[in-house]
């Protein structure tokens, strides 16, 4: 995930994700956009976006 604000937890989280999807099948395209998508919700939900912090 090629953002610097995200935290290392996160990292791992967005990898271990596209692993994931990649033995279930999908590309490493889809993948990558599949766990991108994921970690953005879970960091959305936990208020670590800026939006969130801007609140």
């Amino acid at each position: 995930m090629p953002m610097k604000s995200v935290s290392e937890k996160r990292e791992r989280q967005y990898e271990e994700i596209k692993v994931s999807e990649m033995e279930r099948g999908r590309s490493e395209e889809d993948a990558e956009r599949i766990a991108a998508a994921t970690v953005n919700k879970q960091r959305k939900e936990s208020g670590e976006t800026e939006e969130q912090k801007g609140r």
